[in-house]
């Protein structure tokens, strides 16, 4: 059981008793050491399977880590993740602990919140909706009540989508609908199963006689609430084994913390501690970048950083790439991944990684475009995609039919049976043309016959059945199909799997770090995005950002700050968290408020970035150099834009009669929420204050602008 083990590896698996905690950084193999580490303890006897749970974050981590125990002998052992584990709990104490049938679970929260916004009498977007509802996600895991969310959101630094008294009062009505209509959401699951076993003591010991002995992965990720449920379940044992990296802390606006990782110690003293800093995933060239992010992070996870040992031989240099505008940028990547595949590199084998899901259409179009299929993942999920329903309704239909079935007359092997009733959903042996729905429904039933193929191969001689049967079980446990294709992700649904070949597309400033990450915190966590972007590269890690949006645009975006000293050519930034190239640009409240300074006719104009003495009208108007790096906002850029053109079709005049390009970049860049911040921007004057002020102010504040002006 140990043979294969490197010597910290060995020493986790050997660890069984009292507290530990594993320091794993990424691609080092801490899956392969916990489930070794189970493993070895049911051979030794020292552990009973039916008596350890593991739990993890996600349905394919848990999945994973169940085969894997299968394949060491340890069956029996449950690993789920933390809501399946409380869900299941909670399933079977309800008639003991509260009677009668358990509320109905709801899946998406997200009309519940509309019905209940529509109760303050409020109106929100589908963009506030999302928002609003992961307000209420993340008050509810850090367990704070409706009454006391606009104090805990302020004392968190939490920028709100709407007045933090109406969020709050949506947050009740949202409860109290949930009441009313009798159903739960999934975070109820983890606060009622920690009400259960707080206020029910008999029924603690049970679960406590059940469970003797907890493995936590992804400890970095655990949040307020889900912590207190690991305690209710331990009581007062430390038979506990937890897994993580603070470094891949990526998901604190969820509620997540390190903080119980880094604190661990100091709760348990008696605790082995084990660092895992081998990595097996990536080559020394990519582990030196990934190593030189986190040497320039600052903050408490910073300095619990794991220097990372590349245990593969040399590849390729990280590749870095400029690029004039975005769609260039996707067509550049879409060349270089056709080059790769037909060079011999696997589609399955390559990822395109983007920080927001909104980068996905251009390189969906520019893959299409290249004849390189793909897969898009953190959508919907798989088995609730409508193709993906309807085509399991038809594949249990023809299984039931049999021989019956006209269709499989002349169809022998499963998977041939497979593409016949498959094809009647609309798959064909080539993909279509171009990319959108028809593409998105071609790729489900492309992975349905993907996956028939291999399950055919591993099961010689299933039949229909057999398929039919392993697809239920696969979306009972939201296992999805591979796709063989080039996968489509944002860096927060990367997290976890790993690729031979990585493009890290859109690494700018304004994007990586993302405009709206303006306190030392925020902005590095979006460090340790970018390195977990990073570290999912095994053998070649491609970089690239545009200058500018679209074609013709002005090349106002600069790489990220996070490169500075990495990539050739450029050093390494200097001073605080909150500096970037060319000069620094700071962020964080000093930025904010300073962003545009007030000017009067004896004030020299300065770059509010380098100090340079501004002459040119243009660069005046957004108080910067045109070299200097900026923080423009361009999706509001964008809905200035929009605006602008409405209002010039209506007055009749040319767009720059109403504000030319560079007052909308500075109003983009100064963000300004009041007429004072407003007016402080040059090219607004008192007439255009007057006119456009509230449409303008309205805009930025993210509000929808009616067609014939003012808020919606």
């Amino acid at each position: 059981m140990l043979d294969g083990l490197d010597p910290e590896q060995r020493e986790v698996a050997t660890a069984l008793h009292g507290p530990v905690c594993v320091l794993a950084g990424a691609g080092t193999g801490k899956t392969r050491a916990i489930t070794h580490r189970i493993a070895y303890g049911v051979r030794a006897g020292i552990l009973q399977p039916s008596s350890v749970l593991a739990v993890t974050f996600t349905n394919r981590a848990a999945g994973e880590m169940r085969g894997r125990l299968r394949q060491l002998g340890a069956q029996g052992v449950q690993a789920r993740t933390f809501h399946s584990a409380a869900l299941r709990q909670l399933q079977y104490f309800w008639p003991k602990a509260v009677g009668g049938s358990m509320p109905r679970l709801v899946d998406r929260k997200i009309q519940l919140v509309a019905d209940a916004a529509a109760a303050c009498k409020l109106r929100l977007d589908r963009g506030e909706l999302r928002d609003v509802t992961a307000e209420i996600e993340w008050s509810k895991v850090t367990q704070t009540v409706p009454a006391d969310y606009a104090y805990a959101a302020a004392k968190a630094g939490r920028e709100a989508p709407r007045d933090r008294a109406e969020i709050a009062h949506v947050y009740a009505a949202y409860e109290d609908l949930k009441r009313n209509r009798a159903v739960i959401d999934f975070e109820d699951v983890l606060l009622l199963t920690v009400a259960v076993l707080q206020d029910r003591h008999d029924i603690a010991e049970q679960v406590r006689a059940q469970y003797q002995h907890f493995v936590v992965d992804e400890y970095q990720d655990v949040s307020p609430l889900q912590q207190r449920l690991l305690e209710l379940w331990l009581g007062e044992r430390d038979s506990l084994c937890v897994v993580g990296d603070a470094s891949q802390t990526i998901y604190s606006f969820t509620g997540a913390t390190p903080d119980h990782l880094l604190d661990f110690r100091a709760r348990h003293p008696r605790a082995t501690v084990v660092k895992l800093i081998r990595d097996y995933r990536s080559t020394p060239q990519v582990v030196h970048l990934a190593n030189g992010l986190l040497t320039q992070a600052r903050g408490r996870a910073a300095d619990h950083r794991l220097e990372l040992v590349s245990q593969r031989a040399p590849g390729p240099e990280p590749v870095y790439s400029e690029y004039t505008d975005e769609p260039t940028e996707a067509e550049g990547a879409a060349r270089r991944i056709r080059e790769l595949i037909d060079a011999g590199v696997a589609a399955s084998e390559i990822a395109v990684l983007f920080r927001t899901n909104s980068q996905s259409e251009t390189y969906e179009q520019a893959l299409a475009d290249a004849g390189v299929p793909y897969q898009l993942r953190g959508a919907e999920r798989f088995f609730d995609r409508p193709e993906v329903r309807k085509a399991g309704v038809a594949l249990r239909g023809a299984a039931r039919f049999g021989g019956n079935d006209a269709l499989l007359d002349d169809v022998v092997d499963l998977p041939s049976q497979v593409r016949a009733v498959l094809s009647g959903e609309g798959w064909t042996s080539t993909p279509p043309a171009g990319s959108g729905a028809v593409r998105e429904r071609w790729e489900s039933l492309a992975a349905l016959v993907n996956l028939a193929q291999d399950f055919s191969a591993a099961r010689p001689g299933a039949t229909l059945g057999d398929l039919v049967a392993e697809l239920d079980e696969r979306a009972g446990a939201q296992h999805a199909p591979t796709v063989q294709g080039v996968t489509l992700a944002s860096l927060h649904a990367a997290k976890g799997l790993e690729w031979d070949v990585v493009f890290l597309v859109g690494i700018a400033e304004g994007m990586v770090p993302i405009t709206y990450a303006r306190t030392d915190e925020q902005i590095e966590e979006e460090r340790r995005l970018l390195y977990v972007g990073v570290t999912r590269a095994r053998e070649r890690l491609h970089l690239s950002w545009a200058l500018s949006r679209a074609p013709g645009g002005r090349h106002t975006r600069r790489p990220s700050r996070f490169l500075d000293g990495l990539r050739p050519g450029t050093a390494a930034t200097a001073g605080r968290t909150g500096t970037g190239a060319a000069g620094g640009v700071e962020r964080g409240a000093a930025a904010r408020t300073s962003a545009v300074p007030r000017r009067t006719r004896r004030t020299v104009a300065r770059c509010r970035v380098c100090g340079r003495t501004l002459g040119d009208a243009g660069e005046m108007k957004l108080m910067r150099c045109e070299d200097c790096p900026s923080d423009m906002d361009e999706g509001l850029y964008e809905r200035l834009r929009e605006w602008r053109a409405v209002q010039a079709e209506r007055s009749g005049q040319p767009d720059f009669c109403v504000f030319t390009d560079r007052t909308l970049m500075a109003i983009a860049e100064a963000r300004p929420d009041d007429s004072a911040g407003l007016s402080r921007i040059p090219g607004v004057r008192a007439r255009k204050l007057q006119r456009y002020g509230a449409d303008v102010l309205a805009i930025c504040a993210g509000q929808e602008i009616g067609a014939g002006g003012g808020r919606d």
